[in-house]
């Protein structure tokens, strides 16, 4: 599996348990907004493949952290997109590591196959916007009704998991929230997290100022009509 980078430690990306992050190359979405273009657009990802970490290398890393960490957080890019992804996650899970995923959604078919045979521990999936919005924001490589049906799911309950949304000024209006809120409802926790300038793929989104502390706590209870819990991540 191709690997970009590796977090030795994190103690806040993978609930209640101590964990390494492993970062996969290359995604199946172009989203404006997005501060990693470099690990998204395959012409720059082919410029850095020198230096992306041979798998046997980590894997040989995670067996001296037996008995350290609790788990593996394997997040990108998009993981899904990588053919040999449920090999390597079956090499960590017979390590004993837990296996939390993070994921947009938009392959529910490898989504459901590793939580069918019990590969996942935790699922995080970002949820951009609203399913009609979805391609005017993150591009046509996305597949809007796909997105859905990993929403649809996940809110089965057959796994523990999370949705995350980044809050954007100008495309997360009062009615967009509302209408999100409708599409996750009777999901267990949403996490919000507001949109930060920085270098980005769609270069107007770095004039993008922060949403207001007041405007995000608005949409934390718009979403508690109808999701079980809602914070905000720093």
């Amino acid at each position: 599996m191709l690997i970009s980078g590796v977090q030795k430690f994190t103690m806040i990306d993978y609930p209640e348990k101590v964990a390494a992050i492993i970062f996969t190359p290359g995604c199946n979405m172009r989203c404006k907004f997005c501060h990693n273009k470099e690990f998204v657009l395959p012409e720059e990802i082919k410029e850095l493949r020198s230096s992306f970490i041979p798998q046997e290398a980590v894997l040989n890393f995670l067996e001296t952290r037996k008995g350290k960490l609790d788990g593996v957080v394997i997040s990108g890019g998009e993981p899904t997109i990588q053919p040999d992804l449920k090999d390597f996650i079956i090499s960590v899970r017979k390590m004993g590591f837990l296996v939390k995923l993070d994921t947009n959604g938009n392959l529910p078919n490898v989504l459901k196959e590793l939580v069918n045979e019990n590969l996942l521990d935790y699922v995080a999936m970002d949820v951009k916007t609203i399913l009609e919005n979805y391609q005017d924001l993150v591009g046509n490589l996305a597949n809007p009704k796909k997105v859905g049906e990993s929403i649809e799911f996940l809110k089965q309950n057959r796994i523990p998991y999370e949705f995350r949304t980044t809050i954007i000024d100008g495309v997360h209006t009062t009615d967009i929230i509302k209408e999100m809120a409708q599409l996750l409802e009777g999901s267990e926790k949403l996490y919000l997290q507001k949109f930060r300038p920085e270098t980005t793929l769609d270069p107007k989104f770095q004039n993008k100022k922060p949403v207001s502390d007041k405007k995000m706590q608005e949409f934390v209870e718009i979403f508690r009509k109808n999701i079980e819990e809602v914070s905000i991540r720093s």
